[in-house]
């Protein structure tokens, strides 16, 4: 298959690929999409930013469309994260247009309402997270023995995060005549266990490598103290154009972070599991929309957050394994696209960068760091940044919740017993 119009597909379908710009299939796309069409189990593996998500739902609305469509969950798609079952749903909408077909998001995060509304009033597919769709199901909100269709995105994921026992009892509940459509970008034991134990006679494709990055993408390192890397970080986005995706190892350093690079005038926002859905929803609107030029992450962002055209990733601080490498920087060089990818490295770190360029069978190109570069003052931890589309950003005072859950800790309650001696001594 070289274009989508080669495809055994409805009218409707091919007309919406057109209508969305899809022409030529990406590897995957051409691998898996035939297979599926044709019934069969798939296990997909490929690297990030290869177009797996098209590759799944295509095939998954041709089976639905072969009959008459009829409301009631036909289809699930389980996903590890909120933000990708969401981008699901909009790659969804996209090619489900005029078709009759209807999705409803089941995530942690969000408001149940408007989840069961859309169950209720029929949808024929569930994009989820295995959390929140298990407990729909114990309090039998939802009902799955009528799904042909069942689809594990970013399966590997989703057992790094625990959910290995909740799936099991998802696919208990669905039914044993069924297409299984495996998505990953590798394959570890426990996902060979469930593809041994619940998929039949598969047909397994594997695009590239899953355990280097694409060869697209240029793995730059920098050694550099600790205190110099937000000088060097200021020098880059000085020195290049685009956009800059920067991960952090802790949710308290991203904010730290975005807030210092707003206060030098660059517009950066936050994103990590302590935000808010809203919160993170406008911070990868405004990243990907261009109001924010620096999304600060964790790793929450290193899987199933789709950001297109992102000119360079920055590994500010290591990652905690050398898998997470692969998919901090495969957040760049999508659909073939040139990316850069640079590591800030401090001396102590020389080991750990041996052992991620060893696992993973490559070589970071080690760059020269720029002379001049200042070092950081010290000061107390700046406040989190607001992850909308404001002008300011936001330090509010905090809440009496806040200030519970702040002296409930070990540092808050010592902060707590020395301001109470201090008003103590000025009362004498």
């Amino acid at each position: 298959m070289t274009t989508f119009t080669e495809l055994p597909v409805c009218a409707v379908l091919k007309e919406n690929l057109t209508r969305h710009g899809f022409k030529t299939p990406t590897p995957v796309q051409a691998a898996a999409i035939p297979v599926a069409l044709e019934g069969r189990d798939v296990v997909a593996t490929a690297q990030t930013g290869t177009g797996k998500t098209l590759a799944f739902v295509l095939p998954m609305l041709e089976t639905l469309l072969r009959t008459p469509v009829k409301p009631g969950v036909q289809a699930l798609i389980l996903s590890p994260t909120r933000e990708l079952a969401i981008q699901i749903q909009e790659t969804f909408y996209k090619l489900a247009e005029r078709t009759g077909l209807r999705a409803a998001v089941v995530v942690g995060g969000l408001s149940e309402r408007p989840q069961l509304d859309a169950i209720r009033r029929g949808a024929q597919v569930i994009i989820a997270t295995p959390g929140r769709l298990m407990d729909y199901m114990d309090r039998r909100l939802v009902k799955l023995s009528d799904v042909k269709v069942l689809v594990m995105d970013e399966a590997d994921r989703m057992l790094d995060l625990g959910f290995l026992p909740t799936i099991k009892m998802i696919i208990a509940a669905l039914p044993p005549k069924r297409q299984t459509l495996f998505f990953s970008a590798t394959i570890e034991a426990q996902a060979a266990v469930l593809i041994e134990k619940y998929l039949t006679n598969p047909e397994r494709i594997s695009i590239g490598s899953s355990t280097k990055p694409a060869e697209q993408i240029d793995l730059h390192l920098y050694e550099i103290d600790q205190d110099r890397k937000l000088s060097l970080l200021g020098h880059m986005l000085n020195r290049e154009d685009g956009s800059f995706l920067v991960f952090s190892r802790t949710k308290h350093g991203a904010d730290r972070l975005a807030k210092k690079l707003v206060t030098n005038g660059v517009k950066a926002t936050s994103i990590h599991g302590d935000r808010t859905q809203n919160q993170r929803n406008q911070a990868l609107r405004g990243f990907q929309d261009g109001y924010y030029r620096v999304l600060v992450a964790t790793d929450v962002a290193a899987r199933g957050i789709h950001v297109d055209n992102v000119a360079h990733v920055i590994n500010y601080d290591l990652p905690q394994a050398p898998e997470d490498f692969i998919h901090r920087v495969g957040r760049t060089g999508r659909a073939g696209a040139k990316g850069v990818a640079s590591t800030f490295a401090t001396p102590a770190d020389r080991s750990e960068i041996r052992r991620i360029e060893r696992t993973l069978k490559i070589r970071l190109d080690k760059q020269t760091v720029v002379a001049g570069l200042t070092r950081e003052e010290k000061g107390p931890p700046a406040p989190r940044t607001d992850g909308g589309y404001s002008r300011e950003m936001a330090t509010a005072a905090p809440s009496h919740g806040q200030r519970h859950h702040q002296a409930a800790r070990p540092e808050g309650r010592r902060e707590a017993f020395w301001q109470k001696a201090s008003r103590q001594r000025t009362a004498r």
